[in-house]
């Protein structure tokens, strides 16, 4: 194993130093929202693809579900990804 490796979760996912954005105390910086546990976490702990981030605030994680439904909404009558033209392309 590499000297770079801090942390192994237990899903088995290796994080590095490059991977993993710390504060002046050792904490993460990061914030996520865990879709598996529904939960904001401080710094990457589950799966990526159990999780929406990264978040610059815990706030900001809270709301992970709220920003993307209107994300998805937006998107969804926005004419430049909307694929419904009816043009046959």
């Amino acid at each position: 194993m590499s000297a770079f490796v801090i942390a192994a979760l237990s899903c088995g996912h290796l994080w590095t130093m490059s991977e993993i954005k710390q504060t002046a105390d050792g904490k993460s910086d990061e914030w996520f929202y865990c879709l598996e546990h529904k939960t904001v976490e401080q710094g990457p702990q589950c799966r990526a693809a159990d999780r929406m981030g990264p978040y610059g605030s815990r706030e900001e994680a809270s709301h992970a579900m709220e920003t993307a439904k209107a994300r998805n909404e937006e998107w969804g009558t926005d004419p430049r990804w909307n694929d419904d033209s009816g043009s046959g392309d």
